[in-house]
């Protein structure tokens, strides 16, 4: 473990994996044998690489999660560490194995397709969840893994006066979830997710049925598309993306829109700066192999934004 941060802007729950990121000319057909164009090896997650994103703005960040002592832990501990993630509250046990994920990237238009082994790691409980680190952070951010120790979290926070952010993923919808978004705050979710959850298709209506939920700010995110920004009290906007002419890997690109834009409104940015900034990190994050490799610094990304048409530089 590390030493933990005096300040925690945010505090990480979820499941870290180690990623196997592999470029290819196509993805393969039954019994085919390709050369690799590149071949890298990288920490993921959802909610570890919106930490690493966070970190790489300059935020002070945490991990809550549990890993192996095996040679992945390893290289997933030692990463988080390289990158400014707090692991003062990683716990490390013997005997069992930590995520990894064969990532398939197809060169030309950074298509991705994933194959997950979760690991033989037990999730974390609620009784392993410290109210006392909950409550020291400003923002709580969470995707539904460890589902115990996520509603625990979940409600140290409600208590102590934390927002709650939750990242819900395109096919990763389950029911269950519908007990957590009534607890979030900043709800960030794939179009697909809007849509599995409310049974809406239509924008508006998904976001609608998210808002009434609970939640103080709902966004849905589509890709290309750009993403829409509904607030509970104010109007609403679509945020376009920002289409870059060569797109590398579009893995971690979600993950990173998540973490930019919660450095926005850990900065006081309104939100049209804060979806702005995060649809920038986004598409920067799309210029190298893995899905964090292209993580721009806040000096970096506000360049991009100053010479880009698309929006007013960040005040």
């Amino acid at each position: 473990m590390s030493t933990p941060p005096r300040e925690i802007d945010v505090l990480g729950l979820g499941v870290s994996t180690l990623d196997v990121v592999t470029l290819v000319d196509h993805f393969p057909t039954q019994d085919e044998v390709q050369r690799a164009l590149a071949v890298m090896v990288q920490g993921g997650g959802p909610v570890a690489t919106a930490l690493v994103t966070l970190a790489r703005l300059g935020a002070q960040v945490a991990m809550l999660d549990v890993l192996s002592d095996d040679w992945r832990g390893d290289l997933i501990r030692d990463e988080f560490r390289r990158e400014g993630v707090s692991t003062a509250y990683l716990e490390r046990i013997e005997g069992y194995s930590s995520s990894i994920a064969s990532v398939w990237v197809r060169q030309g238009d950074g298509a991705r397709s994933i194959a997950y082994a979760p690991g033989t790691v037990p999730e974390l409980s609620a009784a392993d969840v410290p109210p006392d680190v909950v409550a020291s952070a400003k923002i709580l951010h969470l995707n539904g893994r460890h589902w115990a120790a996520c509603l625990q979290a979940c409600q140290y926070a409600r208590e102590s006066g934390v927002q709650v952010s939750f990242d819900g993923g395109a096919h990763r919808f389950r029911p269950e979830l519908e007990n957590l978004v009534p607890l979030i705050d900043i709800c960030i979710v794939a179009r697909d997710f809007a849509e599995q959850y409310t049974g809406e298709t239509e924008i508006q209506k998904a976001a609608e049925g998210l808002l009434s939920e609970g939640p103080g700010l709902v966004v849905i995110t589509d890709g290309t598309r750009g993403s829409w920004i509904y607030p509970r009290q104010g109007p609403s906007f679509h945020q376009p993306a920002y289409l870059m002419p060569d797109v590398v890997d579009t893995t971690g690109c979600g993950d990173s829109y998540h973490g930019a834009f919660l450095f926005g409104v850990l900065k006081g940015l309104d939100l049209e700066q804060t979806a702005a900034l995060a649809s920038a990190v986004a598409a920067l994050n799309s210029q190298a192999l893995g899905g964090r490799t292209g993580l721009p610094t806040f000096k970096q990304v506000t360049s991009f934004l100053s010479a880009s048409a698309l929006t007013s530089p960040l005040r």
